[in-house]
């Protein structure tokens, strides 16, 4: 087995996964972890990293580094997104991550960021039956189209396929850059959900012109956002990965998660059991996000005879795509 660590830098949280390659495609985890060390915070403003989120990130790169060497990680990997790709002076985080971890910062397109967390999210899936050999003389059904949601701080990707990604659109539209454009009132106000929404929906009418969200038969929702939501609509009492990932909720259950989460003060925010105090100011931004991409896709699947019932969660994501990604890189 080759031991290997994969290291996800957001606008929102920095994710480090150590992982064996079993030399079959799967991922055997050693350390998974995450800390919100907020990178993008401010960035939508100023175009520039704050030395206070600098400081909050390097120090968990050290942390990490840490890590890497103590469970000897013999190939690394690190990828930085949307926070990192807006930042004029990226080239100060760049370079101290290179002093500190020895290894190059990927500063990543959004094509490439959907890619990667296709291939992460597929490994939590079944193989579809396009993959089985079939008689020529039949005609099978058509393989089941996923489309992948990644809904992260900065940017949110849209990646659409059967067994690999065939269309992928990166949306500047994230959980922080949106509550930090239009979030100023505890609960948020209607008039600034609404602008959500509209910022959401501009961006979506962009897409859809590369990702055809009307041939998706399986939503998957993957990053913090996405996984908190679930929580919430599966009533848990504690964050819990094992029953986050794989489940599948009916569409209805997951928008009434959603509008829950953008209706409620900060003070019941912070004590839901579940709710990363990272994420407490983001969520009802991210809810916002969600239930709105979630709506355009139930509205064109249903205009193509194909209603969309279930929404799939999936705990494995870019992450594990990056991971995955040393096993051939």
């Amino acid at each position: 087995m080759t031991r290997v660590a994969a290291i996800d830098c957001g606008t929102n949280s920095i994710r480090l996964l150590i992982a064996d390659l079993d030399g079959h495609g799967g991922l055997a985890d050693v350390v998974r972890t995450l800390e919100v060390v907020r990178l993008g915070e401010g960035v939508d403003r100023t175009g520039q990293f704050s030395q206070g989120a600098l400081d909050r990130t390097l120090a968990a790169v050290r942390r990490y580094a840490e890590l890497c060497s103590e469970h000897g990680a013999e190939r690394i990997r690190f990828v930085a997104t949307s926070a990192t790709r807006d930042a004029a002076n990226r080239a100060e985080f760049t370079d101290a991550v290179v002093a500190i971890l020895g290894v190059p910062v990927e500063v990543i397109p959004g094509t490439e960021e959907a890619a990667l967390s296709f291939r992460g999210a597929r490994t939590a899936l079944p193989v579809s039956g396009s993959d089985a050999t079939t008689d020529p003389t039949t005609n099978p059904a058509p393989a089941p189209q996923h489309l992948v949601v990644d809904l992260g701080g900065g940017s949110t990707e849209l990646v659409i396929g059967g067994n690999i990604p065939e269309a992928a659109y990166s949306m500047d539209v994230g959980c922080v850059r949106l509550a930090e454009r239009n979030i100023t009132t505890d609960p948020p106000s209607e008039p600034e959900l609404a602008a959500i929404r509209s910022d959401v929906s501009a961006a979506l009418d962009i897409a859809t012109a590369t990702v055809d969200l009307s041939q998706a038969t399986e939503v998957i929702g993957v990053a913090g956002t996405v996984t908190t939501i679930t929580a919430h609509a599966l009533g848990l009492t504690s964050y819990d990965p094992v029953a986050i990932s794989g489940s599948r909720l009916p569409l209805a259950a997951v928008l009434r998660s959603c509008k829950a989460l953008t209706l409620m003060p900060r003070a019941e925010r912070e004590a839901l059991p579940y709710m990363h105090p990272g994420r407490v100011d983001v969520i009802a931004s991210g809810a916002v996000i969600w239930a709105t991409v979630l709506q355009r896709v139930a509205d064109a699947a249903a205009a193509a005879g194909n209603p969309l019932e279930w929404v799939t969660t999936s705990e494995h994501d870019i992450l594990d795509g990056v991971a995955l990604s040393l096993a051939t890189d």
